[in-house]
């Protein structure tokens, strides 16, 4: 099965999760990039409410074309127990019928995103593999 790593980082610890991870399922690695990087403040304040809001921001073109994929893990922080406004884009192109791995890192190891995410796959007819809130060291 052929898979792709897609992550988000604004810090750095999502980024080395998802590069371990790589290296243990051979997998490609593709990440999400804003097209402006959000200082703090614009990260941390309105990032947060329009990740709750499940608010999209613009993102750079991926490095990889999803639909050669047989199965997707999307790696993501948690703002305010959500994905953030750049995994939200992505989410909203996911291709139709894939299996999606979501995995999201945060200091808690909690986050209330579950059904929100597994409503934006099976929107696209995808499988919902799995849903891990991971809590980083």
């Amino acid at each position: 099965m052929k898979t792709s790593i897609l992550f988000y980082s604004y810090t750095g610890h999502t980024k080395k999760a998802a590069e371990e991870l790589a290296a243990r399922e051979a997998a490609e690695l593709a990440e999400i990039e804003d097209v402006r990087r959000p200082g703090k403040v614009k990260a941390y304040v309105a990032g947060c409410f329009a990740a709750i809001k499940g608010k999209t921001w613009p993102v750079q073109p991926l490095s990889v074309d999803l639909t050669a994929y047989d199965r997707l893990i999307l790696m993501s922080p948690v703002w305010a127990g959500n994905p953030p406004p750049a995994v939200n884009a992505v989410m909203e192109r996911l291709p139709e019928g894939k299996t999606v791995a979501v995995k999201m890192i945060s200091t808690s190891g909690k986050s209330g995103c579950r059904e929100r995410v597994e409503a934006i796959v099976k929107a696209k007819n995808g499988i919902l593999e799995s849903f891990e809130d991971i809590q980083m060291k």
